[in-house]
């Protein structure tokens, strides 16, 4: 956290991002972190990528939490279980734990996603929200005497009131904190505080909001100091093309890449499966790609592509995949068929060209990359559909699933907010309400759908385990 030349100068600590001591000879002493000073070891662009993606699953998901109105409790819940998964980061009372390896990947991740998230304004305040709420979070979970100890490190610019200025001011008895009242206006607005010459009067209950404040506004002005200093990375080459990717994060979340066969469908998928599937299990963009391929009998290209991918994945065999689309494709002979279109499935599952294992395409590739045109089937249709015609075609879709047209003002005003996976991830819940999905749930401990292959999976495991729990009602055991 420091550079080198302060660490051979410990003096020079104390007037630098308003440390007052270093607390413990360790790198990174605390859980929480102001992240005053940048990372200036060696790292591979590996770890770079690595690094900022686990973090951005965690804020892309704060993000959503906001668009779904949840609680903070709620939130606190299902960001403290994404955390745990993908950004975990124990107290120093954990003593098995590799504690400083966990934090720096925290500090790794915060710094480059500030070169992603400084490039507009937007991006610099959804980013800000993110990290504070996060921030929140830990600061909530953390251990008391670590809590403290950590606060005591830095200098907030407060002073602790005198038991005289307590019993002047008839206030009750407890600890407060003296501050400009300048910087705590909403606290005023809200009658929290009680003012005098000035200065206003904060309880210890209301200490997160000083902490949170400092943290925010510090984070505010070092964005900017970064977006200043951005040009300087544009000739590299290396690390521009991440940084743009990273910086889509917030529009659909951040997904595991899909690459090999879920097998979530049990027994081995056949084509002649698939119609009864894409009724019941498919996402809105993959039902869209099926009804259109049955109603038209082809897809264009990028239509193939992003529906062959999802069934692949979702574990159709080559062998499978050819008989699929050669039926689907009834309109046209076998030399037609075995000359335009065979050789590129056989490629999308790496048995021709350069052989390569081809991922599904996530809910933000389906978004940013190749938009669709007129004629065009693929795409995501909470974002490519017109409002109406989205409507009209989530009735179609889901309506014998329990989705009512009473459910869609608040679906409609997620798309309008631009939370399409929010979106979907609603359609997701209201539609597996029978298999006891609650609002706020998503697709499993309360994540968002990131991934098509994702909405299909958790669909086929809750059809599962809802067979497998009539079975079990339905036991007779033989004397």
């Amino acid at each position: 956290m420091y550079t080198r030349r302060e660490k051979k100068n410990p003096s020079l600590q104390d007037s630098k991002g308003g440390l007052v001591n270093t607390y413990s000879n360790l790198k990174y002493p605390f859980r929480l972190n102001f992240y005053d000073q940048p990372p200036i070891e060696d790292i591979t662009i590996e770890e770079f990528e690595t690094c900022a993606l686990d973090r951005l699953r965690v804020l892309a998901e704060i993000e959503a939490s906001y668009a779904r109105n949840r609680t903070f409790k709620e939130l606190y819940d299902v960001i403290d279980r994404v955390c745990m998964k993908f950004l975990p980061l124990h107290s120093n009372t954990a003593k098995f734990e590799p504690t400083q390896e966990e934090r720096r990947k925290d500090h790794i991740g915060h710094f480059v996603l500030r070169l992603a998230f400084c490039r507009s304004e937007e991006l610099r305040r959804r980013f800000t929200k993110a990290e504070t709420t996060l921030f929140r979070v830990r600061f909530t979970g953390d251990d008391s005497q670590e809590k403290q100890d950590f606060l005591t490190t830095r200098d907030f610019d407060w002073v602790p009131a005198t038991g005289e200025e307590i019993q002047d001011l008839n206030l009750e008895v407890g600890t407060y904190y003296k501050v400009k009242w300048t910087r705590v206006p909403d606290l005023v607005e809200k009658r929290k505080v009680v003012l005098k010459g000035g200065m206003a009067y904060v309880p210890s209950s209301e200490q997160l909001h000083l902490v949170l404040q400092e943290f925010q506004t510090r984070l505010e002005k070092e964005l900017e100091m970064t977006a200043k200093a951005l040009p300087r990375l544009d000739e590299d080459t290396r690390l521009v093309p991440i940084l743009d990717n990273l910086s889509k994060g917030f529009l659909a979340g951040v997904s595991s890449e899909w690459s090999n066969a879920s097998g979530a469908a049990g027994d081995a998928l056949t084509a002649d499966m698939i119609d009864e599937m894409a009724f019941k299990h498919f996402p809105a963009c993959m039902r869209n790609l099926h009804m259109c391929l049955r109603r038209d009998k082809h897809l264009k290209h990028f239509g193939r592509l992003q529906y062959g991918l999802f069934l692949k994945i979702l574990g159709l065999s080559i062998e499978e995949a050819l008989v699929f689309w050669r039926k689907s494709f009834s309109k046209i002979q076998d030399d037609k068929f075995n000359k335009e279109y065979r050789y590129n499935i056989r490629h999308s599952y790496g048995l021709e060209g350069k052989r390569a294992n081809y991922a599904a395409k996530s809910c933000q590739q389906i978004l940013m990359a190749d938009q669709p045109g007129p004629g065009d089937s693929h795409g995501c249709p909470y974002r490519h559909f017109s409002g109406d015609n989205l409507q009209s075609a989530l009735l179609t879709m889901y309506g014998e699933q329990g989705l009512s047209s009473g459910d869609m003002p608040e679906i409609m005003a997620t798309v309008k907010a631009g939370h399409y996976h929010i979106a979907c991830t609603r359609v997701f819940e209201i539609t597996h309400a029978q298999q006891g999905v609650k609002k706020g749930e998503g697709v499993g401990g309360g994540e968002s759908v990131t991934h098509p292959n994702q909405y299909a999976a958790r669909s086929l495991e809750l059809e599962k385990k809802e067979k497998e729990g009539k079975d079990g009602d339905g036991d007779v055991v033989m004397q």
